[in-house]
């Protein structure tokens, strides 16, 4: 192209203008100069904007010092920005996974440290003392530190190290030049510097992933305060056992778990670390429960089956769940390995997709590391997906071994309701001091505050840090409802409080155990990482090359007294102590079984042969359900392949909408609109499937109808849990009087009453959101996920937000679906819970496997692998995952050379 070819095209000469006075000519002079003026400063404006955004852009290619490496250091990056690091030794190698965090992730992981040791208030003021104070009461720094005190010496050098490659990329960047969002900060927080990493910034940050996946502490709050209100009746239908007939549970059959033993592991077994904690030591007591005893508590788990600042939130343990993602709907995941006799390769495929809140950047950074030349001394070859802040591979392969994680679902959580006098608590009879410690919050622009934080033997006194826990202190239920469980006796006097025990709160060895995951080359070396990965508790599936697959339950869990933790307990009734942990020999566990395949999707471990009582809010199940059918239909239909794995978790199977479909089948209907919208559901294959106007409608059916039944009332019903929603309406569909059926604020009576209202109402609905045109309406337009960053993305600033945010996009998918995009009901239907990342591991050649996750690999806003992996997620697809030394060569687009410095 020539310049003649990009000149503006001629225009002809304008009519003459008539001659301006002087006054004229100097107001157009004037006008011309502001206008030219604002053009220049947009465009410096414009320059300085992308300046600051892109100065924190990291290196990727050439070389770069990294003060204290013993040699060099090789991070390969594909066009994902995927690192594969090589080293000599195990120093450099988690030196550089230091180094190459920062690079991507440092104000994720300034800005985790800060949530996990209560110091957000030093960021943004004052605003966020309230979760601060939660979470300094809570104590997470306190127990890592214990943790990193009490650490291996050799996994001690590996979090060192890695602390090292962080602080050596701290010293040279600073500001902007580490992340856009420094460059905001310092428009309210000017003074605000980094500090060095420590081995606990990372360690703490394990803690807050058990806070994600705590299992049902929001559940026992509501229910304690539904007891207020509701009847044991009421509480028993909204709260239905785990429907062992329909729905699977994990170990079908126990082979290799040792019958239960009257010992347990003791509750504190490092009472020396606890009282570095400044708490009272937990119980010692051994469990003395009898084999009667643990299967009546199995039993009874059946009887119910101004400045820029962060947003406030008004509930400080929704802000923590904010802060670090919450225990909301959809939170759990999938996983499941199948054997070789099953495969097209002869070999096991292992899946996984964890299930967390929706994050931007994501929760996973994806890494491979690998010692130039496996030895004793640097026998690391691991890939896979880890957090930003902690050295190692959290879930992924080696050379060897591959595994996966679910959430276990286990209750590790309970309430107790103690009774206080003064800076004294009852226990048996008797008052006893309560732990009292006292720590100082510092606050952006303002002064300090001291807090005051008060623990029980159970744990750290809760109420009047949040409403729902003072609720319960101010009117407590001290009893199950739904349960034989004696009332308790001597309620002495003194004012109610709340104590939370969680066994997140005392010392574990996760931090050790995700480096023997990563160096496990076998059945054995695998369960003795697991025995180490007490919280949060997880299923752990295995596949390895000689073509075993196996599960293991981990964990830290509990054996209860008199009570099961589905309510709140009394404290000072020694009865309803924990009594020790579950020996890990009598934990379930599965190698090889006979149906070929394990599927993990956060259901049911055991039934209730398990003597161990775990748990009575299991989620319900319908996911494994799904998957177990697909894997047996695509089974019998031939050898299955990693293609059928993908499928099976893009899978759309929305459960509760066939049962709709059939429960419509005989209700009349008035408007000839909504007639119209349930014929569309009837013809409909229940995929909701983002472009489904059939999808579209039976969710909004779905919605309308919960907000009918339970939440539009004098005293409202708990909605969230959609699966648990899936089991109580099911049951309700054949129970037509039931008076759950009946509304009479919105002149409704009974089950068919109900369910032609709902289908009326949906279709107003639908029709207000997307038009009448019933051929444009879609599931993926409602069901829209957007991208936010957990600070300055939900700062309340649109033009801040626009900086960090991405979307909105349309997905498929939806609650207690195999592609388990979680929605809220009551809320609207946009995603807040996703399939996190998605992985399925070829162990029949690891270069065949495939990966994908929720945005990309860097946390720097408009870099080009901020989000560049989120169109694949929308549509469940997955890149290749190059894992040996010519595949990752092929794939490898930028090289950086770390060096020591001279």
């Amino acid at each position: 192209m020539t310049k003649q070819d990009i000149a503006p095209t001629p225009v002809a000469d304008p009519e003459p203008a008539p001659r301006k006075g002087r006054a004229g000519r100097i107001i157009g002079r004037a006008l011309f100069g502001i206008v030219a003026g604002a053009v220049v400063i947009a465009l410096v404006v414009a320059g300085f904007v992308v300046w600051t955004i892109q100065r924190s852009f990291p290196t990727v290619s050439g070389e770069a010092t990294l003060s204290g490496l013993h040699n060099a250091v090789s991070v390969q990056r594909d066009e994902l920005g995927i690192p594969t690091i090589t080293a000599d030794s195990t120093h450099d190698l988690f030196a550089a996974q230091g180094y190459v965090h920062a690079q991507d992730r440092f104000w994720e992981m300034d800005f985790r440290r800060h949530v996990t040791s209560g110091r957000v208030s030093e960021l943004f003021g004052e605003s966020q003392l309230g979760t601060d104070s939660f979470l300094r009461t809570l104590g997470w720094r306190v127990v890592a530190e214990q943790e990193v005190a009490a650490m291996d010496p050799v996994v001690l050098g590996y979090y060192e190290a890695y602390a090292e490659g962080v602080n050596a990329y701290l010293a040279d960047h600073a500001g902007a030049d580490l992340s856009l969002e420094y460059a905001v900060l310092g428009l309210q927080n000017s003074g605000y510097e980094p500090e060095p990493w420590e081995p606990a910034d990372s360690v703490a940050w394990l803690k807050a992933m058990a806070w994600d996946l705590r299992s049902n502490i929001e559940d026992e709050t509501t229910r304690a305060l539904l007891a207020q209100s509701f009847t044991p009746a009421q509480l028993a239908e909204l709260y239905p056992g785990y429907p062992f007939q329909r729905n699977p549970v994990i170990v079908p059959t126990l082979t290799g778990v040792a019958a239960a033993s009257a010992d347990a592991q003791p509750l504190n077994t490092q009472q020396a670390d606890t009282q570095r904690l400044n708490t009272p030591p937990l119980n010692t007591q051994r469990a003395d429960t009898p084999q009667a005893d643990t299967q009546r508590l199995a039993a009874e788990s059946d009887v119910v089956a101004s400045g820029v600042q962060w947003r406030e939130v008004s509930d400080v343990v929704a802000a923590a769940s904010v802060l670090l993602g919450g225990a909301g709907e959809g939170i759990g995941s999938n996983s499941w390995v199948v054997s070789g006799d099953l495969t097209d390769t002869g070999m096991p495929l292992l899946s996984n997709d964890p299930h967390l809140g929706a994050s931007m950047p994501s929760v996973w950074h994806q890494v491979q590391l690998r010692c130039s030349t496996q030895t004793e001394e640097c026998p690391f070859d691991v890939a896979g997906f880890g957090f930003s802040g902690v050295p190692g591979v959290i879930i992924g392969h080696n050379d060897r071994v591959a595994w996966g994680f679910t959430n276990l679902t286990t209750d590790v959580t309970d309430l107790y309701i103690e009774k206080v006098e003064g800076d004294h608590y009852w226990r048996d009879g008797q008052l006893v001091p309560l732990d009292i410690r006292t720590e100082t919050v510092a606050v952006a622009g303002g002064d300090d505050v001291e807090l005051e934080i008060r623990a029980t033997v159970h744990g750290p006194v809760v109420s009047g840090l949040t409403g729902d826990f003072t609720s319960i202190a101010d009117d407590p239920y001290l009893t199950d409802p739904t349960a034989e469980v004696a009332a308790p006796t001597g309620d002495p006097a003194g004012e109610y409080a709340v104590s939370l025990q969680w066994t997140a709160l005392q010392p574990g060895t996760t931090a050790e155990a995700i480096f023997q995951l990563n160096l496990a080359r076998s059945w054995e070396d695998f369960r003795a990482a697991a025995e180490l990965f007490d919280v949060p508790a997880q299923n752990l599936i295995y596949a390895d090359i000689d073509g075993n697959i196996g599960y293991q339950t981990p964990g830290r869990l509990p054996i209860r007294g008199a009570g099961d933790g589905w309510m709140p307990q009394p404290g000072w009734d020694s009865a309803y102590d924990w009594r020790g942990f579950i020996h890990f020999a009598e934990l379930p566990t599965m190698l090889n079984p006979n149906a070929g395949y394990i599927v993990t999707a956060n259901n049911a471990i055991v039934d209730d042969s398990y003597p161990y009582f775990l748990s009575r809010d299991w989620d319900q199940g319908y996911r494994a359900a799904r998957i177990v059918d697909l894997i047996e239909r695509k089974a019998a239909a031939g050898p299955l392949t990693a293609d059928d794995m993908r499928a099976i978790q893009a899978d759309n199977e929305f459960w509760m909408g066939k049962r709709l479909c059939a429960a419509l089948k005989d209700i009349e209907i008035e408007s000839k609109g909504a007639r119209h919208a349930v014929a569309l559901i009837r013809s409909w294959d229940a995929q909701n499937a983002a472009d489904s106007a059939a999808a579209a409608y039976a969710n909004v059916y779905w919605n309308t109808l919960v907000g009918a039944m339970f939440l539009e009332r004098d005293e409202p019903a708990p909605v969230s849990g959609q699966g648990r929603l899936f089991t109580v309406v099911d049951a309700l569909l054949d129970d037509p009087d039931s008076p759950w059926w009946t509304n009479d604020a919105l002149g409704v009576t009974g089950r068919d009453e109900m369910l032609a209202y709902a289908a009326t109402a949906a279709y107003d609905e639908l029709v207000s959101r997307q038009g009448a045109n019933a051929a444009k309406w879609n599931w993926g337009d409602l069901h829209t996920i957007t991208l936010t960053s957990e600070t300055f993305g939900a700062s309340g600033i649109a033009p801040i937000e626009a900086l960090f945010n991405r979307g909105p996009f349309p997905v498929g998918g939806g609650s207690s679906v195999a592609n388990a995009t979680g929605w809220d009901i009551g809320q609207g239907y946009e995603t807040v819970t996703v399939p996190s990342m998605r992985m399925v591991i070829d162990l029949s050649d690891f270069d065949r496997s495939t990966w994908n996750h929720l945005t990309g690999t860097s946390g720097h806003a408009y870099h080009p692998n901020y989000f560049d992996q989120t169109e694949n997620w929308r549509h469940a697809a997955q890149t290749g995952w190059a894992f040996t030394g010519d595949a990752v060569a092929a794939s490898t687009t930028d090289t950086l050379r770390l060096v020591p410095a001279e």
